[in-house]
């Protein structure tokens, strides 16, 4: 991962730099993109490592914690790792585990936009074409925020730039279509 994005990064989540390189770790150990950890993040808790989400709550039960937004209803397995609800709220230990997340989703339902899909869109309530179409709403928020799609992106003297799609997602992953 380009330096100035670890900065960035850095900043955004307001964690120290030396925590983030556990972005590297992480995706090196799960086999999952940093670029594709750093879009999930951005679409689950717009990079914030104390993020919460109740507004589903009342309909599943569950509250989604943390950078990549880790639902609750993982917390019992979790425990069996030591793992409790306000470990989440470390930055690494939520990449940690919300790539191992991604990483079985590509090991159960193949390296696809469907399986990023999943990660937000499990599809317990929604069936069919409505679990399809909310998996590729999700896949389309997140392929947008992959740092080459981001037209925002800027390097460290503050001028645009273009930078490289990750080479281990633009290939496979972008050769999968989804509807917008």
């Amino acid at each position: 991962m380009p330096r100035t994005l670890l900065v960035a990064l850095s900043m955004l989540c307001g964690t120290p730099l030396g925590a983030l390189a556990c972005w590297d770790e992480v995706a090196q150990r799960h086999g999952v993109p940093t670029d594709l950890l750093y879009a999930v993040a951005k679409v689950e808790s717009g990079l914030n490592p104390k993020a919460v989400n109740r507004s589903h709550i009342r309909r599943t039960g569950s509250i989604d914690i943390g950078l990549m937004q880790i639902n609750s209803r993982h917390l019992p397995k979790l425990a069996k790792r030591g793992l409790s609800e306000s470990s989440l709220f470390e930055p690494c230990t939520n990449l940690d585990v919300g790539a191992g997340l991604l990483a079985d989703l590509f090991s159960r339902h193949g390296l696809s936009w469907d399986s990023i899909g999943a990660y937000n869109a499990a599809c317990t309530e929604l069936k069919g074409d409505d679990c399809t179409k909310a998996r590729a709403r999700y896949a389309w928020k997140v392929y947008r925020q992959l740092p080459a799609n981001n037209r925002s992106a800027r390097n460290a003297n503050g001028s645009r730039r273009p930078i490289a799609a990750p080479s281990a997602v633009a290939i496979p992953l972008l050769a999968v279509r989804v509807a917008p």
